[in-house]
């Protein structure tokens, strides 16, 4: 891959994998658009790895009360925020991600070499769940802080992701956090919770994928350091937007993105 290819790449995975716009349609409409060779498995590795960095990174922490906060819970019975968050984070992480492999490899089936039928999808998706994340968003009240939170409202925004994995367009952080909306939880917390639920299952991802690398390709590097640079800026701006912004501003632009992606595939 040409290594601005890779960097406009890296850019785009940054900027899309944690806003709710999702990554998977912008990163598949790029190529489409600009008559680019389809984006080799490994480099989407790359990019995950990348994004993945950056949230370990930025939340690292966080982890790692977390993961201290559950060990003493199981162990020594010292119950905390932490511990509880850590449980409840791996019990929604299971479900969401065996549905997801299911989903996938059903979304794969489906869209096998039929590119303009893919496209169609992502751009009716991206239409409504930007319509139903702009509607959840402005009637939902912010009753639940994501120290708050509650098992049941940690399972259903984790189940939620393997949506994403089904429908291309959907969008990952785009589905959590429209789920965590319509059951109460404050802007900035749904934003965090959804950081937090990507990381164990992008890691599952990336550790899936290992075969696919391409350690001595140059643009493979290129696309980690970008997206990981990116995405870490992304993170930090999103979780400082939602403390008085609104989800309008990306339910919006998914909406418009949507029509252009319809007019371009009929033309």
């Amino acid at each position: 891959m040409p290594i601005y290819q890779a960097i406009i790449l890296g850019i785009v995975q940054g900027l899309t994998e944690f806003l709710p716009i999702s990554s998977s349609a912008h990163l598949n409409l790029f190529p489409w658009v600009l008559g680019w060779s389809q984006m080799p498995a490994s480099f989407d590795v790359a990019l995950h790895i990348g994004t993945l960095l950056a949230i370990v990174i930025f939340f690292f922490k966080d982890w790692i009360k977390l993961i201290v906060g559950g060990y003493k819970q199981v162990v020594k019975k010292e119950k905390s925020t932490e511990g509880k968050i850590f449980w409840y984070l791996v019990a929604a992480t299971i479900p969401a991600g065996i549905l997801s492999l299911i989903l996938d490899k059903i979304s794969e089936k489906l869209f096998e070499n039929n590119l303009n039928m893919e496209m169609i999808v992502i751009a009716i998706t991206l239409i409504v769940m930007g319509i139903v994340l702009y509607v959840v968003d402005k009637k939902s009240k912010s009753k639940t802080k994501y120290e708050n939170m509650t098992l049941k409202q940690s399972v259903l925004i984790g189940i939620s992701q393997s949506l994403a994995a089904a429908f291309p367009g959907v969008s990952r952080s785009g589905i959590t956090m429209t789920v965590a909306r319509a059951l109460g939880v404050d802007r900035e917390s749904a934003a965090k919770y959804s950081f937090l639920l990507a990381t164990p299952i992008t890691l599952a991802a990336v550790i899936f994928d290992l075969g696919s690398f391409v350690l001595t390709d140059l643009s493979f590097w290129i696309g980690i350091l970008v997206s990981f640079i990116v995405g870490l800026i992304v993170i930090k701006f999103l979780l400082e937007y939602l403390k008085k912004g609104s989800f309008k501003v990306f339910a919006i632009y998914r909406v418009i993105i949507g029509i252009a992606v319809i007019l371009i595939a009929m033309l």
